[in-house]
């Protein structure tokens, strides 16, 4: 197998050059790193990264713990991760959880390994205190909020009093929302804020895809009692309850307003009322501050929100 005294010999430089190649240091002359570089594609080398973690005690890995790859919030996540690591010239590894604690536990495992430099968790079902203690073996940043820890996030309460306050300024007084998990952080602010604002309350939980708003548009269809209007928990969930009760005969927004969460391309195919999330951002965050030298200030970043006014809400009278 070829090494750096091979392609040292070839590209007749010193050791040391072929290394500062290698690593791109600015300090080569350009003949000597082109020498480098032909030696490097007549000789075929390919650089073993297990003897560069070795040597450098890093990896220029990070992990991201997500429950689902291609549920449409998670994946555009992962893209902005994937483009900033890209940028940075990092590589990153996936461990798809589905809520799963047992598979959450080994991407922590990788962590305590020093199999990846730092881990991103987009969502997760372990407590916090069980994932916290991990710090000790690299950064862990997480897309959610969560009080003195790393994070980038959205304010989802502010998100949802946002949608619920227009449905409250066209007239709407009896209005459900759509939830995912229960339990989670970002439903638990949801609901907060929607406790806040309504007296009788329709809410509709484990919605995450299309097929789940479609099961909700039939839920509401049998309910003696229906709210006018229903904030939903994405838009994949909207359009779900959208399609379904115009296929079965209704008219959204005359039968029922419907306001989306994401802004994503679906939305702006149905051109739908929704609550604008840039989740790219989110992951480009995350990732950027995975590799921040004062990470152990546990910094936060809240990423705002922004309504968007569609056609699938109109004034209850």
């Amino acid at each position: 197998m070829t090494n750096i005294r091979d392609l040292a010999r070839e590209a007749n430089v010193s050791v040391t050059t072929v290394s500062r190649v290698l690593n791109d240091h600015p300090y080569v002359a350009n003949e000597k790193r082109q020498a480098v570089r032909e030696a490097i594609e007549k000789l075929g080398y390919i650089r073993n990264q297990t003897a560069v973690h070795l040597s450098t005690g890093m990896t220029k890995t990070v992990g991201v713990m997500l429950p689902f790859v291609d549920h449409p919030y998670h994946a555009a996540i992962l893209q902005g991760i994937a483009q900033a690591a890209f940028d940075a010239s990092y590589r990153f590894l996936t461990w798809q959880t589905n809520y799963v604690e047992t598979h959450e536990q080994l991407a922590l495992d990788a962590l305590a390994q020093q199999e990846i430099d730092a881990l991103i968790v987009v969502s997760h079902s372990l407590p916090l205190s069980a994932i916290l203690p991990y710090e000790r073996y690299g950064p862990i940043v997480f897309c959610e909020h969560h009080e003195d820890v790393a994070a980038v996030y959205i304010d989802h309460y502010t998100a949802f009093q946002q949608g619920l306050s227009h449905l409250r300024q066209q007239g709407h007084t009896s209005i459900g929302i759509c939830l995912g998990r229960p339990d989670s952080t970002n439903s638990l602010a949801r609901k907060h804020a929607y406790q806040e604002v309504v007296r009788d309350e329709f809410v509709y939980e484990q919605t995450l895809t299309i097929e789940d708003g479609a099961t909700i548009a039939r839920r509401w269809m049998q309910q003696k009692q229906r709210p006018t209007a229903i904030l939903t928990a994405s838009d994949h969930v909207a359009a779900g309850l959208i399609l379904e009760l115009r296929k079965q005969g209704y008219q959204v927004p005359g039968d029922l307003s419907v306001i989306g969460f994401d802004g994503s391309e679906l939305a702006e195919v149905l051109a739908m009322t929704t609550i604008a999330i840039p989740y790219a951002t989110i992951g480009r965050h995350a990732f950027q501050l995975t590799i921040r030298e004062d990470l152990v200030a546990r910094p936060q970043i809240e990423v705002p929100s922004a309504f968007i006014d569609g056609t699938t809400v109109l004034p209850h009278t």
